[in-house]
């Protein structure tokens, strides 16, 4: 384990676009940590034909969200196990304060409690933006940006020739929608860390690489305050 580990049991939140995806993989690699998504577990899960797969698909095939129980169990499974054990970084978990709460008892059970929550912060339009300009290619679905990554030539992919399309999820006003959603959401869950403060905010805009630093610097800076704490209530005994 990374000797530089000292916070390894981290939340990563942020509105769709924000790069949650790729800050975890940076983050989970630095602290050599699992990245654990929720996506990930269902997949898994429903891939693998296990029970709670098997639940979940019946809600995912009736076109019904799976219920919070269904998804908590799935979590629960998975930080038991062993490579968690070490730590981890949890991405799309929790969505809500019960899940936050749900999550409190899953640690607790395992004697063990979240260190730190990052929220990585990037305005409305900016999302839109980021989501907007994507085309995928109905041939490979190898994802394109417009403004991003551009292919050579407009609406053909580079890489096998198929036709690039805007997908109904990357409509500006899905996009906007899916933000709304996320705000309803997220906005008690994140007054809900602030007051525990556990809640370290990310400026997300930039080159990934700097985000990347801003989210590692909060960390440390996360686990340099609570060392510090934690030394003073020792020498206060």
């Amino acid at each position: 384990m990374n000797e530089e580990a000292v916070l390894v049991r981290v939340v990563l939140v942020g509105p769709p676009g924000a790069g949650k995806g790729t800050q975890a993989e940076f983050i989970s690699e630095r602290y050599e940590i699992p990245k654990i998504s929720t996506g990930d577990i269902f997949r898994a899960n429903v891939s693998g034909g296990t029970e709670l797969g098997v639940l979940a698909k019946k809600f995912m095939d009736a076109g019904d969200l799976v219920p919070d129980e269904v998804t908590n169990a799935m979590v629960r499974d998975r930080l038991e196990w062993p490579d968690a054990a070490v730590g981890f970084l949890l991405d799309g978990f929790p969505r809500n304060v019960a899940q936050a709460y749900e999550l409190d008892g899953i640690l607790n059970d395992m004697a063990t409690s979240l260190d730190v929550v990052l929220e990585l912060e990037v305005g409305d339009d900016e999302v839109v933006r980021r989501l907007s300009g994507r085309r995928t290619c109905k041939k490979c679905g190898h994802v394109w940006h417009i403004e991003f990554d551009p292919p050579k030539v407009a609406n053909i992919c580079d890489r096998c020739g198929g036709q690039l399309y805007l997908r109904d999820d990357d409509l500006p006003q899905t996009v906007r929608h899916r933000l709304e959603v996320y705000a309803q959401q997220t906005a008690p869950l994140i007054s809900f860390y602030t007051g525990r403060s556990q809640l370290r905010q990310i400026d997300a805009y930039g080159p990934v690489e700097d985000v990347t630093e801003r989210a590692i610097s909060a960390l440390a800076s996360f686990a340099e305050a609570r060392t510090g704490a934690d030394r003073g209530r020792s020498d206060g005994l």
